[in-house]
Formats: structure tokens, C-alpha cells, sequence
């Protein structure tokens, strides 16, 4: 049954590697169930105060919705789409939300321009647009996406593990661990798992991503246990320890099993923000959610359909029009449970590395989620130093893409250049996608090519200059 309605075995599959595919995408990206709440959770709303309404953060609310909605929304996107594509509350959304949004209103006001959002983008793939705006993009621009999201994906791994760090001074902005040196056993965990990895796959071992995981955890909670490392940075005294673990501090939970609540589900008011900020105001907010829900879920469709080969020889993903409707409701679905806008998580590239090819593995991923609100103490047992291995190799697989480009073509290798480097660089796969938009459309135009643009790609670029300008925008009309 589970073959024929998911089409493992015309995909190349089987159901053992959908499962370990799902284990492994939840296993990389389960870190959102307890940094969603660090950024959310500890934020306060124009009024005061903490999400839920409170005048104290309650982590353990936020924590339960975000693995609620993550769990039901990847199901979804499994079962309606049958693509390898988990989601979650999308990071860099959170934060604006929580900085730029929650800051000028109450929570619920701020949930409420997401779930406006989610239904706008909605509208927008009901009627056809979204996928339109999919199919006018090059071919090759769009492998040039999948391209820079590898980098950007590997870059994820080696800062959130420690082995790059950010300097905050001086004349570069990241440099090699603390202060130019490796240190502490966090890094020795992070390099052994990758060195694990390359080795089991070079060794064609079934399930390397997953093993790889699962051996430097155990290897870290033992690290832990003998030496009390601690964490890089104490909420508690404010110190930093740069010897320290990063997220997760791999300790045996005393608890393993807790009963969650979901009070925080319908907490939204749709239209508040209007009565709080002015509507233009709360018009430039909705597009900037917008335009990075709308384009940051095409790059990371299109790379996940590369990686797994189910794109066909013009880069269209399949079911493209049923992806992007699960993610458009998943993100009126984050602002009703008060998570954030949800989306499509790059992370998913990891278990299609390690063989997933269908929506099962999107259903193993979100049950896994949905176990999570009972098993939170559990999933806070993995390191970012033992997860982020799987994202390095996974971005070596995408990165092998880029001899799909003509690199003597400048009007295609200039625009597939500036995506490939700005998504890394910024830390936006959104900036990239723009960038490359942008100056495809003017370099045709220079070289008199107006015909090899397709017409959306003009409303586009156009939206696109909307978007970078935003602060000229937001002077001119405050």
C-alpha cells in the first residue's frame, strides 16, 4: 500500500530508506523545537509582554506549538504533495516577526499579519501565479539556486557547529573557531562525525548521514557526562564559554516523557495591526514576509527536487502547484498557532542525501515531530555538533550541480554567479534568489535579448527592487 500510494519503487526507493531519510531530516532540523522558543519565547510585544500574553516567558507553550505545527504540516506535505520536503517554523522569520513585528504590536496582532500573509500567498498558488513564477525562471538560474543553497546550507553547518565562527570585529565577519583555533571537545565531535560520514560513504554504507548522527551523539553525552562541558553561552550569568557546547548541551534528560499544552493555538487577532501601525506600514510588513516565504520555498523546492532527481530537463519540480500550497497554508498555520510562519526547510536536502525520494519520508519526519511535544527533553539531547556534519556533505552534493551552468554564456553566469555567492554571504536565501532575478533581466536587456525574459520575471525583478530598497521606502512614507 505504502508503494503504490507513495511511488517508492518508481522513484528508485524503498521504504527502508524513506524512513531513514525522515529520521535523518528530523534528526537536522529538530533544533527548531528548542530555538523557536529562544527567539519567540524570551521576545516581548510592544505592550510588555511575553508570548501567550504573559509577564513571564512559558518556553515549554512555545516549544509544544512549534512541534505541533511542524509535525501536522510535513505530514500534509507528504501525504498531498509526496515530496521529501519537511517544515517547520522558518528561521529569519521568526526573528523579523519577534524584532520587527512584535515590537510595534501586541502578539496576537503580529500572528495575525501572518496568517494574512499565509492567506495571501495562498491566493497566489490557488490562482496560478506562484507556479508560474516557477516555470518562467532559467533553467539554469534555477540550478544555480539549488547551487548556492548547497553553500549556503554547508555554511548553516560550519557556524551553528562552531568550526567557523562569527568575529564580530575586525576586518572579515567569520573566521576559523575562537580566535583563529579549534577549540574544545564540541569541535572534536563535529569533526569525527564528518569524518565518520565521508567514511561510511565512501564505503557505501546504508545510512551514513543517520548513523553518523546517532554515533557522535552517544560520543558527545559521554564527552558531557566525564567532563561537564556546559553550554557556549549561559542565559542564566550571561557568560560565554567558547570551549561550550552550542544549542543543545547533550545531557540525559531526568525526564524523558512530559505532557504538552497548546494554549497557544488560535491566539491571533488577523486585522489588530492596522489599529496599532499605519496601513502602509502594516502593507510593507505582509510584503516582506511575503517575498521571502514566496522565493526562499522556490529555491529550496528546486534544490530538493536537483538533489533527488525528480526534476524534469527544464528544472520543474513535480507537483509543484500541491508543494506550494501545503507551504503557503503552513504559513497561515504557524501565525494561527503562534510559532511564526512556517516553511520548507532546506535541512530536507539531508535525508534526501541519504536516499529519500517521497512524501513518506516527509510523514516519518513529521510524526517525529508530533512525538516531540511529548519528547522535547529527549530531542534536546542532540548537539548541533553531531547533527551538523550531515548539512557539510549534503551541501557537497548540491554543489556538484554547478557544471549544469554555461559559464561562457555572462548572461546566465553573471546572475547564476551573484545567487550562488549571496546566499552564503548575506545569509538570505532570498537575497540571492533576488540578486540573480534582478541582473539576469537587465543583462538580457543590454544585450538585446528582451525576448529570452519571460514577462513575470519583469513584475518580479520589479517587486524584487521594492524589496531592497525597503529602508529609502519606509523614510519616504514615515
Amino acid at each position: 500500500m505504502l508503494n503504490s500510494f507513495f511511488k517508492i519503487s518508481e522513484r528508485g526507493s524503498t521504504v527502508g530508506r524513506e524512513i531513514r531519510g525522515g529520521l535523518v531530516t528530523f534528526f537536522t532540523m529538530a533544533y527548531i523545537v528548542a530555538l523557536n522558543p529562544l527567539i519567540i519565547g524570551l521576545a516581548k510585544d510592544a505592550d510588555g509582554k511575553y508570548l501567550g500574553g504573559g509577564d513571564a516567558p512559558n518556553l515549554a507553550l512555545v516549544a509544544a506549538a512549534t512541534a505541533l505545527i511542524a509535525g501536522v504540516m510535513s505530514i500534509l506535505m507528504g501525504v498531498v504533495a509526496n515530496f521529501p520536503l519537511a517544515l517547520a517554523t522558518g528561521l529569519g522569520l521568526n526573528t523579523f516577526v519577534a524584532v520587527g513585528i512584535a515590537s510595534k504590536m501586541t502578539w496576537q496582532d503580529a500572528m495575525g499579519l501572518v496568517v494574512l500573509e499565509g492567506i495571501i500567498i495562498t491566493i497566489l498558488v490557488l490562482t496560478g501565479f506562484r507556479t508560474a513564477v516557477f516555470k518562467a525562471v532559467p533553467s539554469q538560474l534555477k540550478i544555480a539556486i539549488s547551487v548556492g543553497i548547497g553553500l549556503f546550507i554547508a555554511l548553516i553547518g560550519l557556524v551553528d557547529s562552531g568550526f567557523v565562527r562569527r568575529t564580530g570585529a575586525g576586518p572579515v565577519p567569520v573566521q576559523l573557531g575562537d580566535g583563529g583555533n579549534l577549540v574544545g571537545w564540541p569541535i572534536i565531535v563535529f569533526v569525527f562525525g564528518l569524518i565518520l560520514i565521508i567514511g561510511l560513504m565512501i564505503r557505501k554504507v546504508k545510512g551514513a548521514l543517520l548513523i553518523g548522527i546517532i554515533v557522535s551523539t552517544v560520543l558527545a553525552v559521554i564527552i558531557e557526562t566525564s567532563l561537564k562541558i556546559g553550554p557556549n553561552f549561559d542565559g542564566a550569568t550571561g557568560k560565554v564559554n567558547p570551549k561550550g557546547w552550542g544549542l543543545n548541551v547533550p545531557r540525559v534528560p531526568d525526564q524523558i516523557v512530559d505532557t504538552p499544552k497548546f494554549d497557544l493555538l488560535g491566539k491571533f487577532n488577523l486585522l489588530g495591526s492596522f489599529d496599532r501601525v499605519s496601513a502602509i506600514a502594516a502593507i510593507l510588513l505582509v510584503f516582506t514576509l511575503l517575498l521571502a516565504d514566496f522565493f526562499d520555498t522556490m529555491g529550496t523546492m528546486t534544490a530538493i527536487g536537483h538533489q533527488a532527481g525528480l526534476n524534469d530537463r527544464d528544472g520543474n519540480v513535480p507537483n509543484a502547484d500541491r508543494i506550494l500550497l501545503v507551504d503557503s497554508l503552513a504559513a497561515a498555520a504557524g501565525g494561527a498557532g503562534s510559532v511564526s510562519s512556517n516553511t520548507s526547510y532546506i535541512e530536507s536536502a539531508s535525508g534526501v542525501g541519504e536516499g529519500a525520494r517521497t512524501g513518506l519520508a516527509s510523514v516519518v519526519t513529521g510524526l517525529c515531530f508530533l512525538l516531540t511535544t511529548f519528547l522535547a527533553p529527549l530531542v534536546a539531547v542532540i548537539p548541533y555538533e553531531a547533527a551538523t556534519p550531515a548539512l557539510i556533505i549534503v551541501g557537497f552534493l548540491m554543489m556538484t550541480q554547478v557544471k549544469g551552468i554555461d559559464w561562457d554564456d555572462l548572461g546566465i553566469a553573471i546572475p547564476a554567479f551573484l545567487t550562488i555567492v549571496l546566499m552564503p554571504f548575506t545569509y538570505s536565501i532570498t537575497v540571492g534568489i533576488g540578486a540573480g532575478f534582478v541582473s539576469y533581466v537587465v543583462i538580457r536587456l543590454v544585450q538585446g535579448r528582451r525576448s529570452e525574459i519571460h514577462p513575470l520575471l519583469f513584475l518580479v525583478s520589479g517587486l524584487f527592487m521594492i524589496y531592497f530598497l525597503q529602508s529609502p521606502i519606509n523614510i519616504w512614507t514615515a
